[in-house]
């Protein structure tokens, strides 16, 4: 584990985001509500312009891209000082050994670095293993839920839906502000 390097993704390397993105999809398509199929199909442009919307986190082993998170910026969200968690993935050899929870401590980094007082993380509620993980790292359930949808795996399911959870990045004591 202390090989494993954690890093912030400059805008101009929107192309290693874009193949772990695509290979996070591919490999755990029913924890995304997107589809490899659909956003291998978007032009470098669309790329160039997520890399620059939210800051994409590494993690690396050597060469070999092993995770990766988003924190957004607080373009998504309507309340004050919060920025959102997205698009965790942890290779799958790799979950269980820590790489998940670098990569968060490392997104609370950015988050406070950038003046985010919250960091807000949308996770599916029949997902109890990342609900769990959210809960470990120090992010608290709310009463706040959306629908679901994961294109390509559960289009029929209508039940499917997310909890917010929140973590402070500062004293706001994990209640976020202004919901």
């Amino acid at each position: 584990m202390s090989d494993i390097r954690v890093r912030v993704l400059e805008q101009d390397e929107w192309p290693i985001y874009r193949e772990v993105r695509l290979r996070a999809l591919r490999e755990s398509p029913e924890a995304f509500v997107a589809s490899a199929e659909e956003e291998a199909e978007f032009e470098d442009s669309v790329w160039e312009e997520r890399m620059a919307r939210s800051r994409r986190i590494l993690a690396q082993d050597g060469d070999e891209v092993i995770g990766v998170v988003s924190v957004g910026t607080g373009h998504r969200t309507k309340i004050a000082g919060a920025g959102e968690l997205f698009g965790l993935w942890v290779e799958a050899s790799r979950r269980g050994s820590g790489v998940a929870r670098r990569l968060m401590e490392k997104a609370a980094k950015v988050g406070r670095e950038v003046g985010l007082r919250q960091l807000l993380y949308w996770v599916g509620t029949d997902n109890g293993r990342a609900v769990a993980f959210a809960s470990s790292f120090g992010f608290r359930p709310t009463d706040e839920r959306r629908p679901m949808r994961i294109r390509g795996v559960d289009d029929d399911d209508a039940d499917a839906e997310e909890l917010m959870m929140v973590y402070p990045l500062g004293d706001t004591g994990g209640v976020p502000t202004s919901l």
